[in-house]
């Protein structure tokens, strides 16, 4: 298709509009709105894996709205009345329907690109960490809103009707609304009995996907093999059903995304741990001594080390042989519910830890310290308890010889543990050194077996 056609194709079609409206709604939806998408590491804007994923996770609708798109462009030739005219050209019913087809889709995959173009340059500022990973998730999203865009023009030449389009945008909706709950979801229990859900191999067939909550988490190549099959099969079917002419070749134009369907689900995987799966490149640690990180965030390693290192000599005055010797970046990736890993020789940081995001120096050796002596309880995806922070907050007092709120509390939360705290801390002082050690002792034992309450063990109280 030559520059001239082009122009003449986006004067007449939709294809200029349904690109603007791509790429301004999903912007809208990215600034104007608060989620997890603009916080903490997983952050659109903070590392090109994440990017990638959250712009896929829009087209939960972008995809709809292509589908609604391509059908109203399908719908032109019945509107216009030029139906039989077209036919008794000389020029291929094929070649009109790649030029009107490739139109469409240079416009949806410039606004896809341009959306990647916009965060692509924030990530730049906020990591130092540049690969190619990111780049087959961005191009099968993008492919999505193709394929999506040709089978809605198919369609819309198959059944001109005014209703055909708004009929294609619901459908395509309802279709990633299911694969997004019931349909593409299983239920799943942990071995604590904390229900959760996890994606099943038919919500790959979805363009949209899961919330990033990894920053090294990434989509496996057989996600990516299998939904290529499944969308070439997709816009096989849509330029077959714009070139069908009658009822039975129209039949046959469904064959290849049923085929699609059918061989992606052969390929596609079915645990979900073969879903999404650790960028080992981005999760091979960068260390300075015995503090580590991923290469992820290497570039908050010269802040993390000083603190780190002094947190680790008053873990050891503190606990003597019992106490961890490293401090690395947790990489383990957990299903919502279940119970972190906790380690006796590592302290095992999270970046995205209130407490220990955003602070420096002084306020990251006492956060790190905390973690040290209390390891979290809590299950992935939930916050701690207050127990457990206050159990914090006396811990590193103990150790630091001050009580002092932990870094990232709010005010409200910073209350509400202090007033459990002090009572404990002023009843840990007021014992010998003997039986103050005694009770740390029982506190760092209770929190790494999570069996037992922490904050019961400072005050003198039997583990539950």
């Amino acid at each position: 298709m030559n520059t001239r056609v082009l122009r003449i194709e986006l004067r007449r079609s939709v294809a200029p509009w349904a690109g603007a409206v791509v790429l301004t709604t999903a912007l809208a939806f990215l600034y104007l709105l608060n989620g997890a998408w603009g916080r903490g590491t997983t952050a659109w804007t903070a590392e090109w894996t994440t990017l990638a994923l959250w712009t896929r996770a829009l087209l939960f609708y972008l995809w709809p709205l292509a589908v609604g798109f391509g059908a109203l462009q399908g719908l032109r030739d019945h509107r216009s009345k030029m139906s039989e005219l077209l036919t008794s050209t000389p020029r291929p019913p094929w070649h009109r329907a790649a030029t009107s087809a490739g139109t469409t889709a240079t416009a949806l995959a410039s606004a896809f690109a341009l959306l990647v173009l916009v965060g692509g340059v924030q990530v730049l500022a906020h990591t130092s960490y540049t690969h190619l990973g990111w780049l087959p998730i961005f191009l099968v999203g993008a492919l999505f809103l193709v394929a999506g865009a040709v089978l809605g023009m198919g369609a819309g030449r198959t059944l001109p009707s005014p209703l055909t389009p708004p009929a294609m945008a619901m459908g395509a909706f309802a279709f990633t609304a299911l694969m997004n709950s019931s349909l593409g979801r299983t239920r799943t229990s942990t071995v604590e009995g904390i229900t959760s859900t996890e994606p099943n191999q038919v919500s790959l067939l979805s363009p949209a996907v899961d919330e990033v909550h990894d920053a090294f988490v990434t989509l496996s190549a057989a996600v990516h093999i299998g939904q290529t099959i499944w969308l070439l099969g997709m816009v096989t079917t849509g330029f077959a059903l714009l070139v069908a002419a009658t009822p039975s070749t129209r039949l046959i134009a469904l064959i290849p995304v049923l085929a699609g369907a059918t061989l992606a689900l052969l390929v596609l995987p079915t645990d979900p741990h073969r879903m999404y799966v650790v960028d080992e490149a981005a999760a091979r640690p960068v260390c300075d001594g015995p503090v580590c990180v991923t290469r992820t965030h290497q570039g908050q390693l010269t802040d993390l080390a000083g603190p780190g290192k002094e947190a680790l000599r008053l873990l050891h005055g503190a606990l003597g042989g019992r106490a961890p010797v490293a401090i690395r970046e947790n990489t383990a990736v957990l299903p919502q519910g279940a119970m972190p890993p906790r380690s006796r020789t590592t302290v095992l940081l999270d970046f995205d830890d209130e407490t220990i995001a955003g602070a420096k120096g002084a306020e990251l050796t006492r956060a790190l310290v905390a973690e040290g002596m209390v390891p979290s309880c809590s299950p992935v995806g939930w916050s701690g308890t207050t127990g457990e922070l206050a159990a914090q907050v006396v811990a590193a007092g103990w150790v630091l010889g001050d009580l002092k709120p932990m870094p990232g509390a709010s005010g409200t939360l910073r209350d509400v543990i202090d007033e459990l705290a002090r009572p404990v801390w002023k009843k840990l002082k007021a014992l010998p050194p003997a039986e103050q050690r005694s009770r740390i002792d029982a506190m760092h034992a209770a929190a790494l077996s999570c069996k037992g309450d922490a904050l019961d063990a400072l005050n003198g109280g039997a583990s539950r």
